[in-house]
């Protein structure tokens, strides 16, 4: 996949991970579809860009004695996914107008 467009995805599947309830990276990257091959060197920039956009607010904790940091997805996060999915039918159109010039 095209590493802008997948970055986008990326974003929207992060945001979705964390809708329901925080969670931490390496729950992240297990639960991010594995077609997105997320990985921790990659998740924790994105991480750092949905902090700094406001869509995610981070907060520590000790877990086994060592400090863990948990994410959860802020109001502004929620508006994040909506603008993904309200796109979805706009990428359907291109899908079927490049699949289709292809037959």
């Amino acid at each position: 996949m095209e590493a802008q467009m997948k970055r986008g995805f990326l974003e929207a599947c992060v945001l979705a991970a964390i809708s329901s309830e925080e969670s931490y990276g390496y729950q992240i990257v297990k639960d991010v579809p594995a077609c997105m091959e997320l990985t921790e060197s990659t998740l924790y920039p994105l991480l750092k860009r949905l902090e700094k956009a406001g869509c995610i607010a981070v907060r520590s904790a000790e877990h086994n004695g060592r400090l863990r940091k948990y994410y959860r997805i802020t109001p502004a996060g929620r508006e994040r996914i909506k603008e993904f999915l309200a796109e979805w039918p706009s990428i359907q159109e291109i899908y079927r107008y490049v699949e289709g010039v292809q037959s």
